[in-house]
């Protein structure tokens, strides 16, 4: 059966939380103005490096936030896949780079070649949610398809050799689509965070990082202890079954019914069998 809500999933439910805290915080104390970023003159100008660290905390508006939240909420499931603490660490690893890429690509690419007219950057963590999408377009497969038609039934002809004139979904379009909203909410600069996202994503999968960057994994009080008792007590079962078989597969006479602990064959389990009948 499989876990509803939050269940198994401590990192995604506190990600999510604290997404909408911080903005209705932000928006209750009126300090939007400190998560976005324009190359002049919060950087150039000004040296406003906490920016960089700052632009993912929260989004803007009420619309964002709440396409942003029911996109973690669908990609749970890549936690539950992983582990909290590899999940834990991919997060991070994934802020690191996507906190310093979309602001330097925009500064030293973009705004250049535009004549300084691509300046802003939106708030929020759209390039986080675009690396996470990457992983759970290429880990969790689709169950079914559906179509949609957009041309008239009035119009076209039935039968086996009619195209087909229309859209093909899948049951995961309902996680991609808020993505492609929030991409798009604030465009060019939504665009460039999502475009980022999705490839440090799919390097981290690919290992295009450094070896030492994906073995890295954040040490195990940040997301509680219940994943080790978890290992010891799977571990404890695996011995006990172990035990147990090996106990089994030992005859009366103190000697291997397996010939030696190999495995016996479905023949050799017949006659062992019915071998009290006779």
């Amino acid at each position: 059966m499989l876990s509803s809500g939050f269940t198994d999933t401590p990192v995604t439910r506190s990600l999510a939380y604290g997404l909408v805290l911080v903005s209705i915080l932000a928006s209750i104390t009126d300090s939007k103005h400190l998560f976005y970023i324009q190359i002049e003159p919060h950087l150039w100008r000004y040296h406003q490096v906490w920016r960089l660290l700052s632009y993912q905390l929260c989004y803007t508006n009420s619309t964002e936030v709440l396409f942003a939240a029911m996109t973690l909420y669908n990609m749970r499931v890549i936690e539950r896949l992983w582990g909290s603490r590899k999940f834990a660490s991919f997060l991070v690893l994934s802020y690191a780079f996507t906190s310093l890429l979309p602001p330097m690509i925009l500064a030293l690419v973009l705004r250049p070649l535009s004549f300084n007219n691509l300046n802003y950057l939106p708030a929020g963590p759209t390039p986080l949610l675009f690396a996470l999408l990457a992983q759970y377009h290429a880990t969790i497969p689709h169950i079914y398809k559906y179509r949609l038609a957009t041309n008239n039934a009035s119009e076209t002809q039935t039968g086996p050799n009619t195209p087909f004139v229309g859209l093909t979904f899948s049951d995961k379009s309902y996680v991609y689509l808020p993505a492609v909203q929030l991409s798009l909410s604030q465009f060019p600069g939504s665009l460039l965070c999502a475009a980022v996202g999705w490839v440090v994503g799919y390097s981290w999968r690919n290992e295009v990082l450094p070896m030492r960057l994906l073995a890295w994994r954040v040490p195990g009080w940040m997301v509680g202890a219940r994943e080790v008792k978890q290992a010891e007590a799977f571990e404890g079962l695996r011995r006990r079954l172990e035990g147990e078989g090996g106990a089994a597969a030992t005859g009366s006479d103190g000697r291997m019914g397996a010939e030696g602990g190999r495995r016996r064959t479905l023949g050799r389990q017949l006659i062992d069998q019915f071998r009290g009948a006779f």
